[in-house]
């Protein structure tokens, strides 16, 4: 890439931590930007969701600046901060099919925010949920008509007179008493008599005074609005939400149901590909996404490799597709991995609807939506692993699913690889970067700016090398979820149980 083109790394969050010692639920599973990118989201295998805010009023100007028509370099790369954090699902148990549901998010999106307040879906295998993340005030009642020394003093008052007080009189109804009576109710029913005592002496208070609300601090927090379970009989493997920013859709393994965000007991089945005869089933959707300026249009990908474009205004069931986007078989190259290497693990629209990446195990794939017989361009990502398809399928690294992150310009992509490693290309695949994540570009200087963020563990990492010998790939490292900043050149990677951000 050119020199102006140059990526530096931005910021690290997350502990450093062995492999060894690696707490599983603390492993990233989910990435998401919102629209406005003042906001970061990340999902974890735990079931929590943590979300980020861009740190300073100086964020606001340096998003206007470079996404200005002249396309400047950030002079100084935004810098995120923890916001707050919520624990989104729990692990639960199907009785009926005896099946265990892990509390793993698969996947965030963001909802268009409304009246002071953030709102993103969330989901794992079986439900998706509806977050409302504000600010919340926190309120003290003050200027109570006694303080604590004066009940003391009040309350051994009391006791006194009932000691030395002699008769008794009708007791007083209980609507009447006073919220500062409560240990001479006490005294009461333990003599059974009530003090001749006029009440402004008991309460010895000179003058009524009203208590008022104050003010103390502010909190974020977080809501479930609403839960939209009960809808999916397979695992959800995507969650897309439309450009009405009404409605979404959610897919499982063999079919997508369309919902109204405002409805969470009723879904459309919009596509079905579930056979009478289980023995017939060929594929299984792999990933869905909605297009990004037409709301009637959908696209989903499969096992096989191919891609369909939906139509919702031609059918209710879109059952048959608008257009199927599917490379023809080379004679003579299959062979028992070839479906598996061939199944589509995430699939992204450009900005502008034009053209679909697509990724799968060994490639990605650019596709023009008016082109359905072959790729604009194949960029090989894993090409140095076919010769090691045995031993991945041993060890089931081969059904590892990469994400793939798209540019605000639909110029350029990012996809994840091994050993912490992520590569950046441009859509004709004439330049590309391999980064590992959390080090620094090859032949770059970084200088770190510490507002109030502690970035020693990042400095760490930057410093440890994950390389194996002999140019081996470390499985156990992977950079599988990612997630393109929607105005500037920023990517936030997920590597285990670090997030790390990388600037242009």
């Amino acid at each position: 890439m050119e020199e102006d083109d140059d990526w530096k790394f931005s910021q690290c969050f997350g502990e450093k931590t062995a492999l060894e010692d690696l707490n599983e639920a603390d492993i990233i599973s989910a990435v998401e930007f919102d629209q406005s990118g003042a906001f970061l989201a990340t999902g974890d295998k735990g079931g929590r969701v943590v979300v980020f805010e861009l740190d300073g009023h100086n964020a606001v100007q340096g998003i206007a600046a470079a996404t200005s028509k002249k396309r400047r370099p950030l002079k100084a790369p935004l810098e995120f901060r923890f916001q707050s954090e919520f624990q989104s699902h729990e692990p639960e148990f199907d009785y009926l099919k005896s099946l265990e549901i892990e509390e793993k998010i698969n996947r965030i999106r963001w909802c268009r925010p409304a009246n002071n307040a953030l709102f993103l879906l969330s989901t794992n295998d079986k439900t998706i949920k509806l977050w409302k993340v504000h600010e919340k005030t926190i309120k003290t009642v003050c200027n109570l008509n006694v303080d604590e020394d004066t009940k003391a003093a009040t309350a051994a008052a009391r006791r006194a007179r009932v000691v030395s007080g002699s008769g008794a009189h009708a007791k007083q109804p209980l609507q009447a008493r006073g919220p500062h009576e409560d240990e001479m109710m006490d005294i009461v029913e333990e003599s059974g008599k009530e003090p001749d005592v006029p009440l402004f002496q008991r309460r010895q208070v000179p003058r009524l005074v009203v208590p008022k609300l104050k003010y103390a601090s502010r909190c974020m927090s977080s809501t479930a609005r609403r839960v939209y379970s009960n809808a999916h009989a397979y695992h959800i493997n995507s969650v897309s939400v439309n450009s009405d920013g009404a409605t979404f859709i959610s897919a499982d393994d063999l079919r997508i149901n369309y919902w109204n965000l405002d409805l969470n007991d009723q879904s459309y089945n919009i596509v079905d590909i579930k056979p009478e005869n289980m023995e017939e089933l060929a594929e299984v959707i792999t990933a869905a996404e909605f297009h990004p300026t037409q709301c009637n249009l959908f696209m989903y990908s499969s096992s096989r490799g191919s891609i369909r474009l939906g139509d919702m205004r031609a059918r209710a069931l879109c059952d048959i597709q608008a257009k199927t986007f599917e490379e023809p078989e080379v004679p003579g190259n299959k062979s028992f991995f070839s479906e598996i290497i061939a199944s589509l693990s995430d699939i992204k629209f450009t900005n502008d609807g034009r053209y679909i990446i697509s990724r799968d195990y060994l490639t990605v794939k650019v596709w023009d939506v008016n082109m359905e017989n072959k790729p604009v361009k194949t960029i090989p990502i894993h090409d140095q692993l076919r010769s090691q398809l045995s031993e991945l399928y041993e060890s089931e690294c081969i059904f590892d699913k990469f994400e793939v992150a798209v540019s605000p310009d639909g110029n350029g992509f990012a996809t994840g690889s091994y050993s912490s490693q992520f590569h950046i290309l441009d859509r004709s695949g004439k330049s590309s970067l391999c980064i590992e994540a959390g080090k620094m570009p090859p032949k770059q200087a970084m200088s770190f700016r510490s507002q109030g963020i502690d970035f020693s563990p990042a400095m760490e990492v930057c410093s440890e090398s994950f390389d194996k010998p002999d140019g081996a790939m470390d499985y156990n490292r992977k950079a599988m979820h990612m997630s393109w900043h929607p105005q500037v050149p920023l990517l936030a990677v997920a590597g285990l149980n670090n997030l790390f951000i990388y600037s242009r």
